[in-house]
């Protein structure tokens, strides 16, 4: 029998569904969404094809004591719905700032996921951020809604590496103070 490790992070209610940490038991859903290209080609950090061990990687650094980022799955069991529709992080940066990265699976896309798990992340404030930053692909421009909708004025343009297309992707840059 293996046990679930307990996270020192809090559950984020919402009326639709909860962000909670992750846990072993999503690991079949993780893999089966982060192995579809239009979810990999939408982030900076997931490979597609996506590897063997790769989700469980991403469970076992969100269960990492030292870790800088936090993780939680969007979670909609409480009302009927699947128990993992994406994941959202926070990553701790210097001077009370963090960083959102979030995905949704393509079968919850344009239903408000997104906004509803970057508003409730942003209010809950768990790691009291005086500042959030994201970044989104130039070519995403759903995931620039998210976050204009959900406050977030835009910085300029940069680029990162997408390791899913092999190869630099234009990013908008923007940044959110706390209420």
């Amino acid at each position: 029998m293996k046990l679930e490790m307990i996270v020192n992070q809090p559950v984020i209610e919402t009326e639709r569904f909860d962000l909670r940490p992750l846990r072993a038991s999503d690991a079949g859903l993780i893999e089966m969404y982060a192995s579809d290209a239009r979810v990999a080609m939408n982030t900076s950090s997931i490979p597609h094809p996506l590897p063997p061990g790769t989700t469980e990687g991403i469970i076992a650094r969100a269960h990492a004591d030292d870790r800088i980022e936090d993780f939680w799955a969007m979670d909609a069991s409480k009302v009927g719905g699947s128990e993992l529709m994406g994941l959202i992080s926070l990553v701790r940066l210097d001077r009370d700032q963090s960083e959102v990265g979030y995905w949704v699976a393509p079968a919850y896309w344009n239903t408000g996921v997104a906004s509803t798990a970057v508003e409730a992340l942003l209010a809950a404030n768990p790691h009291n951020a005086r500042t959030t930053f994201a970044s989104v692909f130039q070519d995403n421009a759903a995931s620039a809604r998210v976050l204009t909708n959900c406050g977030f004025q835009y910085l300029g343009d940069a680029e990162t590496f997408c390791v899913a297309r092999g190869a630099k992707v234009a990013t908008w840059t923007y940044s959110r103070k706390a209420d």
